[in-house]
């Protein structure tokens, strides 16, 4: 029988005290904030077609927070979670991905879902409290929105499990905020995750705050990448205003737990320059002057001074754009807004497969009194 790690570690005759092993955390960063290169950048960004295209979704995804934030203020859509300022942890992790791949979401990831193809109708129908936006017309296997903090990183690693039983060359990605990282269930699913080596990655979105709460009350950690090493996973942080950098960090990931080489813990160094939500007041709790220093590292000015450095966008381009966002923003908010409210047989419809005798009285009674009610 093979002697284990643990054993032959008793059986050593080792001093009374020894270093047994020693981890370092590195951060990937291409572009300064200045839109200048600081390193050789990856393929994928050595023309200006997919650059352009990433950079095109960070604008529309800025551009859609806006009108969200504007429907919720005169009461179309409920509670909104922006992600101004977050918006290159989104794109670049979903630009990363494999159609095939499975997204699971916190609730401040539109920028991703948008890219992956979730529809900005059904994101508005999600916010305003009707399920129907859940109901993806693309992205089929991705999961939908999760306010929990953190449960939905069990899900992922189950999810991965499942893929690696069948054989199947798929990943999970699960994107979390730095709040998540306090929670149990992250723990329990990384823990699960390293063990049988798979197919995951977890994308921290580290934002600085946990609502008003501040990672320096959080964590006593210096990273908080280096969680994954306890549980026997690769950590790495990236700059996460860094379009380029988060997009590198995690298709390298995907790549790795694709061939079988297991889970990738992800932090993006971010900052969140809006409310945690519409229900939220971070000047409250928050330094303006802390805000406005960091809107010197947001990533749109970024991504668009290095492009505008080599000739690839002008303001003519960047007009056309906003136009172009506006444009398809109202068309969803259209047809969001021309979408019938759904029967009141849908809050039962989808709770069981087969609904309880009482359930099924509710269900006729309450179509009876809509009915009556016209």
């Amino acid at each position: 029988m093979q002697e284990s790690r643990h054993e032959a570690a008793q059986r050593a005759e080792l001093p009374a005290t020894t270093v047994v092993a020693r981890f370092q955390i590195g951060c990937l960063r291409y572009l300064d904030q200045a839109g200048d290169a600081l390193q050789p950048l990856p393929q994928f960004a050595a023309g200006p077609e997919t650059l352009t295209r990433m950079y095109q979704a960070l604008v529309l995804a800025r551009a859609f927070d806006a009108k969200a934030i504007a429907l919720q203020r005169t009461g179309k859509i409920g509670t909104y979670a922006a992600a101004l300022g977050q918006e290159a942890v989104g794109v670049g992790t979903a630009f990363a991905m494999g159609a095939e791949d499975v997204l699971f979401p916190s609730y401040r990831e539109s920028a991703a879902m948008l890219v992956r193809g979730v529809t900005m109708e059904e994101l508005l129908l999600y916010w305003a409290g009707d399920e129907r936006g859940s109901n993806f017309s693309g992205p089929r296997a991705d999961f939908p929105i999760c306010v929990p903090v953190a449960s939905q990183a069990p899900h992922a690693a189950g999810a991965a499990y499942a893929f690696k039983l069948r054989g199947e060359r798929r990943v999970a990605v699960c994107v979390l905020g730095d709040g998540a990282t306090s929670k149990g269930d992250f723990y329990e699913a990384i823990n699960f995750a390293g063990v049988h080596a798979l197919p995951v990655v977890f994308v921290i979105n580290n934002n600085g705050w946990a609502i008003s709460v501040p990672l320096r009350l959080q964590t006593a950690a210096q990273t908080l990448a280096q969680k994954a090493i306890a549980a026997g996973v690769e950590g790495l942080q990236v700059d996460g205003n860094d379009v380029i950098a988060v997009r590198d960090a995690v298709e390298r990931a995907a790549a790795k737990a694709r061939s079988g080489g297991g889970p990738t813990l992800i932090e993006a160094l971010t900052y969140r320059l809006g409310d945690h939500t519409t229900a939220d007041d971070a000047t409250r709790y928050r330094d303006p002057e802390e805000v406005k220093a960091q809107w010197r590292f947001e990533p749109i000015a970024r991504l668009r001074a290095y492009l505008s450095g080599r000739g690839w966008w002008d303001k003519e381009r960047e007009e056309a754009l906003h136009g172009q966002c506006a444009e398809r923003i109202q068309k969803a908010l259209d047809a969001f807004e021309a979408m019938p409210p759904p029967g009141p047989e849908a809050m039962f419809d989808h709770l069981y497969a087969s609904l309880p005798k009482a359930l099924q009285a509710q269900r006729a009674r309450a179509i009876e009194e809509h009915r009556r009610r016209g």
